[in-house]
């Protein structure tokens, strides 16, 4: 059995009280406008964390992964962080996969039109136990009541490609409202968002066991 903890959306907000676990994963967001100082603060915080492994997906507001990934990739490993970027990697037995892509929303960071989006999430692979996305897929977990939008955010060619790789477990954040979890057949989803859409840092880390294959 593997205790995964799961955070996104943090803000620059740091998350006090998190639960124990053998992972900690967080699904993007981690800042306000991705900046060094930014970062730096937040993986000196995470990789702090008593979790044995640490793992961290870019989100549309973590600007430096986009715009100086060397440099926001060797602040990751100073701190013992592991971050995925349409990378797969297994730890005890857990096969993991991250993408930080999401559909086009308002020019911020890892956008994409749909048939680019398309192309990148054909590279999620089958059997996976975890995948981590910044956003949702469409329909689940994805709606938001934000003053410039309406409705669902969530990314079709995402939702398609899930539906064919069937993850054990779908993680992600982005749409602050959607926090929460819906079991279907196949795949656990968890919107793992901790700020509000006010951006108050008052959603729990989301803890859940991994029974083996």
């Amino acid at each position: 059995m593997t205790k995964l903890v799961f955070l996104a959306d943090t803000h620059n907000y740091t998350i006090t009280n998190v639960p124990d676990g053998d992972m900690v994963i967080h699904c993007g967001d981690a800042t306000g406008i991705g900046t060094i100082p930014e970062v730096a603060k937040f993986m000196t915080w995470y990789g702090q964390l008593p979790h044995r492994h640490k793992i961290f997906v870019a989100g549309n507001h973590d600007w430096l992964f986009q715009k100086e990934p060397n440099l926001a990739r060797q602040i990751c490993r100073d701190n013992d962080v592991l971050y995925l970027e349409d990378q797969g990697r297994t730890l005890e037995g857990v096969r993991l996969y991250g993408t930080p892509w999401q559909p086009n929303f308002m020019d911020w960071a890892f956008n994409l039109d749909e048939l680019d989006l398309e192309e990148r999430f054909q590279h999620i692979p089958g059997g996976l136990d975890v995948l981590i996305t910044h956003g949702p897929p469409f329909g689940i977990l994805d709606e938001t009541t934000h003053d410039f939008k309406l409705g669902n955010m969530g990314c079709r060619a995402l939702r398609e490609r899930v539906d064919r790789a069937k993850p054990r477990v779908h993680v992600f954040g982005h749409c602050h409202k959607g926090y929460g979890q819906k079991q279907t057949p196949d795949t656990l989803f968890i919107n793992a968002a901790n700020c509000t859409e006010r951006y108050n840092a008052t959603n729990p880390p989301v803890v859940i066991d991994l029974e083996p294959r």
